[in-house]
């Protein structure tokens, strides 16, 4: 058996960079299941393991356009020092929480910090990115 579309999949996987860094890794936990063509996933990550047998191990790129998309400047914006909460000491790398236009939710990862103002970021954090996923096919339904 093959991994096709509408196939229940449950995959090891470890995600890394092009410098080999990793981000994300199910090798110590349980594998990821999922229904292939449901678009639940990043599309190059589905694409990259249709064919593929039970035991079954590829390693697959996948371009950052068809992984998070590219880095949208205007998701980039400065915020005031003074509308953030007085008990926050701000850091790059510090992910705050801040409310969208239409009253949802959206995580921001403070990228500069200067005296009166912040840097914040809203893109995925693999945004612009090419990423190398190691997999190997467990189980096909």
């Amino acid at each position: 058996m093959k991994v096709e579309q509408n196939k229940n999949v449950s995959v090891h996987y470890t995600g890394k960079l092009k410098d080999g860094s990793v981000f994300d890794s199910s090798v110590d936990r349980e594998p990821l299941n999922f229904t292939v063509g449901e678009g639940k996933l990043i599309p190059g990550f589905e694409q990259g393991i249709v064919g593929m047998g039970v035991n079954e191990k590829k390693l697959i790129e996948i371009p950052f356009i068809e992984a998070y998309g590219e880095v949208k400047e205007e998701l980039i914006q400065e915020v005031s020092k003074s509308n953030l909460p007085s008990d926050l000491t701000p850091e790059v790398g510090m992910q705050l929480q801040s409310n969208g236009q239409d009253g949802s939710t959206i995580l921001v990862t403070i990228v500069k910090v200067e005296e009166d103002k912040i840097v914040v970021d809203a893109n995925h954090p693999l945004a612009g990115k090419d990423l190398l996923f190691d997999i190997e096919v467990v189980e096909i339904k």
